[in-house]
């Protein structure tokens, strides 16, 4: 061995006697680490606040434990997530339960977490508190967002354990107050699993249609009975408040007795202290009801016979103040005897008038002057007789003119020239009388018309008309 305090440094990496320790592989190393990390903390459990919680694509968690002086990574699998009792959160302290192991790619070690629970009934709170706190700041909570409760529901929904005693304090409340059907959608209350059948009946109840098989509830009641903060826990999960505020039915929250409070109750439109009260809250007394009802017609009939009393005493009071007949229609029961005694006088009067004008007149209708007047007539009728020779000279007259007229029309016959030697010259083949020698040789073909016929004509080069043999063609007459 040297005699230096160390050995110096070499380049290259060499075996020296006695060196009982070979150099190892990181891979090596890692899996040395690994194993003895997880046989000597097989099983630990560690307190400590989540931070930086995620869950991923595949359904795993991961997040780190934290105190005021260390932290630890953590992981969850998917399988081990499922079956939590609640959802982790940023800043619950919590205690998991697991196994140490190391991470050989990043040289860290880290918990698996096999379970999962609250550091104690403070850390419960605080969780309950950090989610109410982000779930009033959506607005879920509002009381803009409350509805109104009907007055008289026909059909109520009830979220509920089928075999509790809740279902039948509910029942039983009804049917002493006023009988109305109710629809069960049986549900877990608590334990793994719970907080989504009652999110997803709520749900239920809120899709089914008005005209479907089933009656849609007019009123949901989500109940249960009383128990500790970790057996109501369901009903602070965030998909129970969601599906509660998200409900287009009004809903009535009977969760535990009247000290328990849980979110489901901030979401639901109405606030019950039990389940029992939650059936008196739902429907009228129907005694109350019938009573009211009594009254209120007892009510009309009052209303209705003190208004017909009264309409009779102000008829009374108006027939007092309307004049008697006798005085209303005095003057003219006066004036029509007045009348009645004058037409008799009248009548009278025109008789004599009219047998006066009659009489006048019978003087003038004497036999004398109607005999003088049909005598005139006769003499105008006899002036105007019919006279045969009057129309004879009226026909001699008229014949006359026609034969003047006729001559005249001889005179201008146009063939008549024809009888004294002359011709007139048509185009062929229209038959257009031709005027004009430059007519003639610009048609060519002619046709002479004489007294006693026509003939063809064809112009030669020259100008003169050379003639075919002539066929006799009669003479028309005009």
């Amino acid at each position: 061995m040297s005699d230096l305090p160390f050995e110096p440094a070499r380049l290259l990496a060499e075996e020296t006697p006695g060196d009982n320790s070979p150099a190892l592989s990181v891979s090596e190393l890692s899996g040395a680490l690994k194993r003895s990390v997880e046989e000597r903390f097989g099983h630990v459990r560690v307190r400590g606040e989540i931070s930086g919680f995620k869950r991923v694509g595949s359904g795993h968690c991961y997040l780190a434990l934290k105190d005021d002086k260390a932290v630890i990574d953590g992981v969850i699998w998917k399988g081990t997530a499922g079956g939590l009792a609640f959802r982790p959160e940023d800043g619950i302290e919590v205690i998991a339960t697991g196994r140490l192991t190391t991470y050989p790619g990043r040289s860290k070690y880290q918990i698996i977490i096999e379970r999962m629970e609250l550091a104690g009934q403070g850390a419960l709170m605080a969780l309950l508190d950090q989610r109410r706190r982000a779930l009033a700041a959506e607005g879920l909570f509002d009381r803009e967002r409350k509805k109104a409760l009907p007055y008289l529901p026909a059909v109520i929904g009830v979220v509920t354990s089928p075999t509790g005693a809740v279902i039948r304090d509910i029942l039983h409340r009804l049917a002493d107050r006023c009988p109305t059907r109710v629809m069960l959608w049986p549900v877990l209350v608590q334990g793994e699993g719970a907080a989504e059948q009652v999110a997803a009946a709520v749900r239920g109840f809120d899709a089914m249609p008005a005209d479907g098989p089933l009656p849609r509830p007019d009123l949901v009641i989500v109940a249960r009975g009383g128990g500790s903060i970790e057996d109501l826990w369901a009903f602070n999960e965030e998909a129970v408040v969601r599906a509660v505020a998200g409900c287009s039915i009004p809903i009535i929250s009977a969760v535990g007795h009247e000290t328990d409070t849980t979110l489901c109750d901030f979401a639901a439109d109405v606030r019950a202290p039990t389940p029992t009260a939650a059936a008196e809250i739902a429907v009228p007394v129907r005694a109350d009801l019938l009573a009211s009802l009594r009254e209120l017609g007892a009510r009309a009939g009052r209303c209705a016979n003190r208004y017909h009393q009264r309409a009779g005493e102000r008829l009374e009071a108006t027939a007092r103040r309307l004049p008697t007949p006798d005085r209303l229609l005095g003057p003219q029961q006066q004036k029509l005897d007045e009348l009645g005694d004058r037409l008799p006088r009248g009548l009278s009067r025109r008789l004599a008038v009219a047998r006066g004008d009659l009489a006048h007149a019978a003087g003038a209708l004497r036999p004398s002057l109607l005999k003088a007047r049909v005598d005139r007539a006769g003499e105008r009728l006899a002036a105007v007789r019919f006279r045969p020779a009057l129309i004879d000279a009226r026909l001699a007259e008229a014949a006359a003119q026609v034969q003047r007229l006729w001559r005249l029309a001889e005179g201008l016959n146009p063939e008549r020239p024809l009888a004294k030697g002359y011709a007139w010259v048509g185009r062929r083949p229209d038959g257009g009388v031709v005027t004009t020698a430059a007519a003639a040789r610009t048609a060519g073909a002619l046709t002479l018309h004489f007294a006693d016929g026509s003939v063809d004509a064809r112009v030669e080069r020259g100008g003169r008309a050379a003639y075919p043999a002539a066929e006799p063609v009669q003479p028309s007459l005009l």
